[in-house]
């Protein structure tokens, strides 16, 4: 018998599609949508072309947007109408997230999730309030030549994630996601909600967020980027795997639901890694400089958009994500 041929055969169209081993739905995908207190109109995002910061008055009806493509899931992420020290207005009842929730789960069927966190609300760009480092000075990069090292105040930013969390789901949000990878954040938010009365909300926790030269775009988008110095202290080393294996065991110890890795493309061995040793969920982002260079090079024409974007997504849950957060959704949800 000559098995030569077996293996083609199987590639033919029609029975392709009959065994392939990995499948794509709407319902996998999460679509980031940017509300903006600032501006009164749509502002397109010039690094993450097809996508705009929205005013509070159209969040409605750019969540129906996306609905309208199959996604049942956004993540909403805040530009405040002003910034402090402390980032205040990430938990202010009448604050940007909070508003836009309560429109979108009073006038659509939308799954909403949302970002906790506090560099989009903070004056200096870090993911909390910064404590002056005793004993130490250091070259910041974008400050003066010499000053003292400031480091996030990850106790004080615990405090203040509790109350983000809480916020939102009083005004609605159905899952809330802390990305800011301070020590504790999710044993602290649990416990928040809890107390609050929110037992029900399940925390998707970045469990494992490198400090990724891929985030250029959002933090254009969502007016984060720090100030000065980096986030290298309380983000992933991207040479580590091992340590993202226990960032994510301390988050299911402290009861997250569901875990994220991001970046997702650059990632994929700990999406995997992930996926084979624990039984939560797995979300993957693919965040917005991997958006952002398969446009610009479909722009050079190097490259079909529509195929290397379902191609990448494919990827990222071939090895073992059962969501992804994607700025591709969608695109890629009308086409499937």
């Amino acid at each position: 018998m000559d098995l030569t041929h077996r293996p083609r055969r199987l590639r033919q169209d029609r029975v392709r599609d009959l065994v392939s081993e990995t499948s794509l739905e709407p319902a996998d995908l999460i679509a980031p949508v940017f509300v903006d207190a600032t501006t009164d109109e749509r502002t397109p995002i010039e690094s993450m072309p097809g996508h705009d910061r929205v005013p509070i008055d159209g969040i409605v009806a750019r969540v129906e947007e996306v609905l309208e493509t199959g996604v049942e899931a956004v993540m909403l992420f805040g530009i405040p109408e002003s910034k402090d020290a402390e980032g205040t207005r990430a938990w202010a009842e009448d604050g940007v997230v909070q508003e836009a929730l309560r429109r979108v789960t009073s006038e659509t069927d939308a799954y909403v999730i949302t970002d906790v966190c506090l560099c989009e609300y903070t004056d200096h760009g870090h993911c909390g309030p910064l404590e002056e480092e005793l004993g130490s000075e250091a070259v910041v990069e974008g400050g003066p030549a010499c000053e003292p090292t400031m480091t996030v105040d990850n106790d004080a930013t615990l405090d203040a994630l509790e109350r983000i969390a809480v916020s939102h789901a009083r005004a609605g949000a159905d899952m809330v996601a802390p990305s800011g990878m301070m020590d504790g954040m999710v044993g602290t938010i649990r416990s928040a909600l809890d107390e609050a009365g929110f037992e029900h909300v399940p925390i998707m926790s970045y469990a494992a967020k490198y400090e990724s030269a891929f985030y250029g775009p959002f933090r254009d988008a969502a007016d984060g980027a720090p100030s000065f110095g980096n986030r290298r202290h309380y983000q992933m080393d991207p040479a580590n795997s091992r340590e993202a294996m226990r960032e994510v065991r301390l988050d299911a110890e402290q009861g997250a639901d569901v875990m994220m890795v991001k970046p997702a493309l650059p990632y994929l061995d700990i999406v995997a890694s992930v996926r084979r040793e624990f039984d939560h969920p797995v979300a993957a982002y693919n965040v917005s400089g991997e958006y952002a260079m398969l446009h610009a090079a479909a722009e050079k024409g190097w490259l079909d958009l529509e195929a290397a974007a379902t191609e990448s997504l494919l990827s990222i849950k071939r090895a073992g994500a059962d969501l992804i957060l994607t700025y591709f959704a969608e695109d890629i949800a009308e086409r499937l």
